[in-house]
């Protein structure tokens, strides 16, 4: 299982840093892997179970997208790694993603010298319940990063199991 996740996710960190975006048909085959190996019996998840890790990677990733702070593809790709995760896994994937997305945040914040800005919004962001959303997607700092890195790292993790 390690392998499907760490191929899936390396190969779509790859084409998010390449074209900053995660392909429908790639994700759409992570979850069709997902699906076979649970229905072979080789994930360890029977396909209910595959099909609880799609639905909550939906959820957990949604609320991101809804304001703003990830982009379609990376809600559709948690929730397709989450058919090799399970529920239990997709849950721990998303919190090491979180914790590797917010460190990935600050050294591209760093790198393009705006990290004083960009804690500041987040805080902001964070403090009104996401009020300056708008001031954020339309401001004049460039603030987008590819997450599928971040997704991946999660998504590793908990297939190892830490």
């Amino acid at each position: 299982m390690v392998t499907a996740v760490a191929g899936s996710g390396g190969v779509s960190a790859v084409v998010d840093l390449r074209s900053r975006r995660v392909p429908n048909p790639l994700t759409l085959g992570v979850a069709a892997l997902g699906l076979t190996l649970a229905v072979l019996g080789l994930s360890g998840h029977s396909p209910l179970g595959a099909l609880a890790g799609l639905a909550l990677g939906l959820l957990l990733m949604l609320p991101g997208h809804v304001i703003g702070a990830t982009g379609a593809g990376d809600v559709k790709l948690l929730a397709a790694l989450g058919t090799l995760l399970g529920p239990r896994g997709v849950v721990v994937a998303f919190v090491y993603a979180a914790l590797a997305g917010g460190l990935l945040a600050l050294i591209v914040a760093r790198r393009r010298r705006v990290l004083r800005e960009t804690v500041e919004r987040t805080a902001t962001l964070v403090r009104t319940g996401g009020r300056n959303v708008a001031e954020i997607e339309h401001g004049t700092i460039d603030n987008r990063f590819a997450y599928a890195p971040a997704i991946a790292i999660g998504a590793i993790a908990a297939a190892l199991g830490w």
